[in-house]
């Protein structure tokens, strides 16, 4: 497995694109594709690129700011010494990669934005904190343990297409009603495949640890949080004009967070962790980093550093976005989505439906936009084989996630927090991918 491991690592780093330039790639490869297998002509197709291509204005400053205040939350000095505490759990090469896998896969499981960030902040910490205490592990493949979560994220508690079609008034209320949680994430296939995944993520990833000698540390460019700047001495704050004390004031914080906790407390009690979007996530690593700090330039500084990594997110979005308007709008995904029915079964349909799910998110990275998307196609064909629904929904779900292991829209804040490019981790994550699919094929074929 190391042999296996470091030969993907290698043809990774040779050959995998900056994510970019794969953004961009891609981009020419779904055109092509459109352009032979639909009856779109290529002015029309431009016309479908362009349509599409601010579609994700607002996701895009969405993930920005899960980014920011997630980076704002986890460098406040209380935050810092947990994930520092985490961080000492790691006694060599392998249990660092052991503690940073499985943390970001539990709290994938938890909320996929937890996971994204926490992640990929426990993974720096990681490394940095061995680093400080001469163990020497490999940083890429530590990166590539803090990227697991976004590889099991749609199966936990806040997949988009599970909670979707649990929720009244979704799109496609009127063919399938509402699908609870119990016929989707809490089904016996989707457990035993996160269980799956829970033990033999960690377990692959440190079968592939290099030895010490070939082993590349972190880098003094790699992020940790810059820990916010301290309060200053009562004879510097007596210095500072009144506008500027209100800046190092706790009061003006507090009564912040205050009004804050009187809508987000009964929102997260009645709705609970599942029932966070995104917006109330973002509002949640802000209230906390707030409170946290103490400081609203304590804040602003720990928030600063987090936008100055936030470049790649805010410029790449819009091509996916274009992506997303191809498939859409010439059908192509569903002349994907039909070829794959054309020669499936009642039996094999979970399976080719997972599939077809897997290539598509290459070119629909977003879970609720791939949802939006195929869907529709997918509980089609779902009603005419006589397979329930909440099959189809995690067919699709489990599609979605597991190619994230290739795709490198979701690890763009992971590569900003870390400094590295898309191919040094992606050989890795590739290895947890496969097995992932394995898994997730065998389980939603025969379990369900």
């Amino acid at each position: 497995m190391r042999r296996f491991g470091n030969a993907l690592a290698a043809f990774s780093t040779r050959w995998v694109p900056d994510a970019f330039v794969f953004a961009v790639i891609l981009s020419a490869l779904v055109f092509g594709m459109a352009l032979f297998l639909t009856d779109r002509t290529p002015i029309q197709l431009v016309g479908d690129w362009y349509g599409g291509f601010w579609g994700l204005l607002e996701f895009g400053m969405q993930m920005t700011l899960v980014l920011v205040t997630g980076y704002a939350l986890a460098s406040s000095p209380p935050a810092r010494r947990a994930i520092h505490r985490v961080a000492g759990l790691a006694r060599g090469p392998l249990t660092a990669v052991l503690v940073t896998a499985l943390g970001s896969a539990l709290l994938g499981m938890l909320h996929w934005g937890l996971g994204l960030i926490a992640g990929a902040l426990l993974a720096v910490e990681v490394a940095r904190s061995c680093k400080e205490r001469g163990i020497r592990v490999h940083f890429p493949l530590v990166v590539a343990g803090g990227y697991t979560g976004l590889m099991v994220w749609h199966s936990g508690l806040s997949g988009s297409a599970p909670l979707l079609v649990n929720t009244p008034g979704h799109f496609l209320e009127d063919q399938i009603g509402l699908v609870p949680l119990s016929e989707t994430i809490f089904q016996p296939f989707n457990l035993v495949f996160l269980a799956a995944m829970l033990i033999g993520a960690p377990l692959l990833l440190m079968s592939m640890t290099p030895k010490p000698e070939e082993s590349e540390e972190i880098g003094d460019t790699a992020e940790s949080g810059p820990g916010g700047i301290g309060r200053p001495a009562k004879e510097e704050l007596r210095a500072l004009s009144p506008a500027q004390r209100l800046m190092h004031s706790r009061v003006l914080v507090y009564a912040v967070v205050a009004v804050g906790l009187v809508y987000l407390v009964p929102a997260i009690v009645t709705n609970g962790v599942v029932g966070m979007d995104i917006n109330m996530l973002n509002f949640a690593f802000l209230m906390a980093g707030l409170g946290l700090h103490g400081t609203l330039a304590s804040y602003s500084a720990a928030a600063a550093e987090g936008a100055r990594n936030a470049s790649a997110v805010i410029i790449q979005f819009p091509f996916y976005a274009g992506i997303m308007g191809i498939m859409d709008t010439s059908g192509l995904l569903e002349v994907i989505t039909q070829w794959f029915i054309s020669f499936s079964t009642p039996f094999t349909y979970p399976f080719w439906a997972l599939i077809s799910a897997c290539l598509v998110n290459l070119a629909v990275p977003s879970g609720g936009g791939q949802w939006a998307v195929q869907g529709p196609v997918v509980i089609g064909a779902t009603e005419s084989l006589g397979i329930r629904p909440g099959v189809g929904v995690m067919a699709v779900a489990m599609g979605d996630q597991l190619t994230n292991g290739i795709q490198p829209f979701w690890a763009l804040p992971l590569l900003a927090l870390t400094k590295l490019r898309a191919g040094r981790i992606l050989g890795y994550s590739a290895v947890v991918m496969l097995f992932g699919i394995l898994v997730a094929s065998l389980c939603i074929t025969f379990l369900t």
